[in-house]
């Protein structure tokens, strides 16, 4: 049994000893793998600084760096591994540069804790999978707003309370989930912004009295800022994740109304829209069926990434300052996170790229409704007061005598014939600009160079 970090002396196995460890280290072990890659990246930041302000010699630093590096190219490659009975990703590293290095790899500890090293390693594990999610959230505006100028001429009903209600069209519809998105893109920022600070230096939650350089590790990690205060550095963990959390969920709202949407237009009772027959699903009784399956489960799934936010605020609530083990079961979902939502967006793009619409959908009679409102509107601008047009237009519909009208153009900002698809890219760019994963990802390069 290896001698874990924070032993002063080596402990004799017992029955007792395996169950504490076993409930306490959990699967750590192969979910710290995710943030293995920036375990290392944020040692390598920590050494520099430490040789910077005198706590390792020139030589020193060049021999860790060349062994840290390796241990990087390793994770990169897929070779790397926590070693059987190692609690987590700071001890394995610690254990290898000092089994390759003899006592100089016990000195990349000083001035730092395995609390901080953790917060460090889930904001820059968050902060690459944010760019991640971005880019897969960009290639789905993108299809939104070519999708919806390819089709603003295709009419649609619109509902409320689930009844027909008034003229819409599919570029109408379409675009309004890529503007959805560019609000969503604003909360993203929001919680990059949160994530992008370097809680590095803050030890156990309490600082230290070596003579450590925050503001360096900050500039070598890429951040654009640091968590000044110690204690609140520590706090950070947990309200890193549901910052993250609340954010993911407003997008995977997005993703669940349209795969509604989707679901209810593809259905025959609907019959607005259509897919390739190798993206729907059949049966095995009904030889008629295009199942929506993929949408069923973007919604089930994004439903239940929105449910995320609430488990890690009760994970977190009511705990005071400073570090607590709760915190180490919010990985096992945090990470999931990430990987359900990203899966929802590809498929979401590749559903998207490949929809057609129905035409002339609304040369049904059901639908003759829908144009009340052009009726009641022309008739207001002839000099007929709303109310009294309003209810002219009623009374034809009840008694059977109304007519569908000569349609008009809506040209007022957002509507079927001036969707403004210019000015929801514009604002949607505008957000898309601030983030600076160029500043970061050549930060983290020139750290992890031969």
């Amino acid at each position: 049994m290896k001698t874990k970090l924070w032993q002063k002396t080596s402990q004799t196995a017992s029955e007792n000893l395996q169950k504490v460890e076993q409930f306490t280290i959990g699967n750590d072990n192969e979910l710290d793998m995710f943030m293995a890659a920036y375990d290392v990246l944020g040692t390598l930041a920590h050494i520099e600084m430490l040789e910077s302000v005198g706590l390792l010699q020139k030589e020193e630093l060049s021999v860790l760096q060349t062994e840290l590096k390796r241990l990087f190219n390793q994770i990169q490659n897929g070779q790397f591994k926590i070693s059987e009975g190692v609690e987590d990703i700071h001890s394995e590293v610690e254990f290898q540069l000092t089994e390759k290095l003899g006592d100089l790899g016990k000195k990349v500890h000083s001035g730092r804790s395995r609390n901080d090293q953790v917060l460090v390693d889930i904001k820059m594990y968050s902060r690459a999978r944010l760019e991640s999610i971005v880019k897969l959230t960009n290639q789905l505006f993108e299809i939104l707003l070519v999708k919806s100028e390819e089709n603003k001429a295709i009419l649609l009903p619109g509902y409320t309370h689930f009844q027909i209600a008034m003229l819409s069209s599919a570029g109408l519809w379409l675009s309004a989930y890529a503007e959805s998105l560019t609000d969503d893109m604003e909360l993203l920022y929001s919680a990059f912004k949160v994530v992008n600070k370097n809680p590095l230096g803050s030890g156990a939650g309490y600082g230290g009295s070596l003579p450590i350089n925050r503001t360096k590790t900050t500039n070598l990690l890429g951040f654009e800022t640091l968590n000044y205060n110690s204690v609140y550095a520590q706090m950070t963990r947990g309200k890193t994740e549901k910052t993250v959390a609340s954010a993911l969920s407003s997008l995977a709202a997005t993703l669940s109304r349209l795969s509604m949407d989707c679901t209810l237009y593809l259905s025959q009772n609907f019959d607005f829209i259509a897919f390739p027959n190798e993206l729907t699903t059949g049966s095995s009784i009904m030889p008629h069926k295009k199942n929506p399956d993929v949408f069923e489960l973007i919604r089930a799934k994004c439903n239940k990434i929105q449910s995320y936010q609430t488990q890690f605020f009760n994970i977190t609530n009511n705990l005071p300052s400073g570090y607590h083990r709760d915190m180490q079961i919010l990985k096992d979902d945090y990470f999931a996170m990430f990987d359900e939502i990203s899966s929802c967006l590809e498929m979401m793009i590749m559903m998207i790229q490949n929809i057609s619409f129905k035409e002339n959908i609304l040369n049904d009679p059901r639908y003759l409704p829908l144009f009340s409102v052009e009726a009641v509107n022309q008739l207001v601008s002839t000099g007929i007061p709303f109310r009294i047009a309003y209810q002219q237009v009623g009374l034809s519909i009840e008694n059977g005598t109304f007519e569908m009208p000569k349609l008009s153009q809506h040209t007022h900002e957002g509507s079927k014939d001036n969707l403004c698809l210019d000015e929801i890219r514009s604002a949607y760019n505008q957000t898309i600009q601030q983030f600076p994963f160029d500043k970061i990802n050549q930060a983290l390069a020139k750290l992890s160079q031969e």
